[in-house]
């Protein structure tokens, strides 16, 4: 037994008959309060009815009473708002002195913590993926809906941190997203390296000048040398050499890019050379961004080619069969995805602007879903994967919760546990 199973039992009531204190009073749970995971009481605003008596406040709950003092809150006075100790064991009298002690052991179905157990030990993939397809499509759509919302919330730490470098221009910030959705993953961080040494600022005042914007790219990416032969990687070198005195940069190490294992259209180079049109293609591209309604409106203003160079090149000293080098589609709603839509919803929620976070949501049920390796084992289980919102959702409930054993955490792990709980007494 653990104190996160107990934990699960209170938040969600889960006892066979009503708590009675040690002192021999009932206890009504109210409201179970809010679940703490931070430091501090376990459940805070909890509301009880103890005895005759209403009662607000935290509760504290602990395996056996004696950890009240091995845990030292007898000493802190944080814990002087407790109202009530719940326990399993109750093995050390007056642990808590004046706080009521209540025991919960022989008062919850035992074959629900034997359900959790069985989730915990097995080595399926997700601990619940032989049985997820038995519940019910709307209690996985409401837990789908939270799960993206969630996805969403957590990239907005790092979208934050993003507003701290562009200092406050969420067109700063847009430059950072799409910067790092560039690099599809393998050049990522390169990419976000990039633009995090290449302030947007700087951008913003060459972007009418493709061939400026491009230097500036590649010479910060450290693909800019001497050593280049043709005309117009020459004329990009001499370009970035003016730009680098002028803006006291410094390039990135030419050799954190990777190109192995690479299709020749997603090489960093050619990824680059779209990244750069793109910033000269579209003027006030964030407004544009916030004003598109619908998704092929998106992926039209991702619209993105490489310049005339690129159509005979893949690298700068090696010439390719000619051919345009543009974003494809699939790539475009790949940047929408994972940079537009993240952003759309952060700047909602930062400007409590809730139909611009409903449009975010919405836009996402609007994009085929990502066929990848977890996406595929989830269609295998019986999950719907056809659309963004869902993939979007299920990739992140995989990370934080599946792989976390997060079960009881978990709208569709409580429901398989109470369920499994239920069939396996009979009820």
């Amino acid at each position: 037994m653990n104190e996160a199973f107990l934990h699960y039992l209170w938040k969600y009531r889960l006892f066979t008959s009503a708590l009675i204190t040690t002192t021999g009073e009932e206890v009504e749970v109210l409201s179970p309060g809010i679940h703490n995971h931070n430091a501090g009481p376990d459940f805070s605003d909890a509301r009880l009815r103890i005895g005759s008596t209403i009662w607000a406040g935290n509760v504290e709950i602990h395996i056996n009473s004696s950890d009240w003092q091995r845990h030292g809150h007898h000493k802190d006075p944080v814990y002087d708002s407790v109202i009530l100790h719940v326990v399993l064991n109750n093995d050390a009298i007056d642990a808590t002195r004046n706080i009521p002690v209540a025991e919960i052991r022989g008062r919850f179905n035992p074959e629900v913590y034997h359900a959790y157990q069985s989730f915990l030990t097995n080595k399926n993939w997700v601990p619940c993926i032989n049985q997820i397809g038995s519940v019910d499509e709307t209690e996985i759509s409401l837990w789908l809906e939270r799960m993206l919302i969630e996805r969403l919330e957590h990239k907005s730490a790092y979208l934050q941190d993003f507003l701290d470098v562009s200092e406050n221009d969420w067109e700063g910030v847009l430059y950072l997203m799409l910067a790092r959705s560039f690099g599809f993953n393998i050049n990522a961080l390169p990419f976000e390296m990039l633009a995090r040494s290449l302030p947007y600022r700087i951008i913003a005042r060459h972007r009418d000048n493709a061939m400026q914007t491009e230097a500036l790219i590649f010479g910060q990416a450290g693909l800019l040398n001497q050593q280049l032969t043709e005309i117009w990687p020459q004329q990009l070198f001499t370009e970035y050499s003016f730009l680098r005195k002028k803006y006291q940069l410094v390039p990135l190490e030419g050799h954190l890019w990777r190109f192995m294992r690479l299709r020749p259209v997603n090489f960093p180079t050619i990824r680059l050379a779209q990244f750069a049109s793109l910033l000269c293609n579209q003027s006030g591209l964030f407004a544009a961004v916030v004003n598109c309604r619908e998704a092929e409106s998106l992926i039209h203003l991702m619209n993105s080619t490489a310049s005339a160079f690129w159509d005979t090149h893949y690298h700068f000293n090696k010439a390719s069969v000619p051919g345009k080098k543009s974003l494809g589609r699939n790539s475009a709603v790949l940047l929408i995805i994972n940079a537009i839509l993240p952003l759309l919803f952060v700047f909602g929620r930062a400007t409590a602007n809730d139909e611009l976070c409903g449009r975010a949501l919405t836009l996402y049920s609007q994009f085929a879903g990502e066929v990848n390796n977890i996406t595929r084992r989830w269609k295998l289980a019986g999950l719907d994967i056809s659309n963004a919102f869902n993939t979007q959702a299920l990739i992140g409930m995989k990370s934080d919760y599946c792989d976390k054993l997060r079960c009881l955490d978990c709208r569709i792990g409580n429901l398989l546990l109470r369920n499994q709980g239920s069939l396996m007494t009979g009820v």
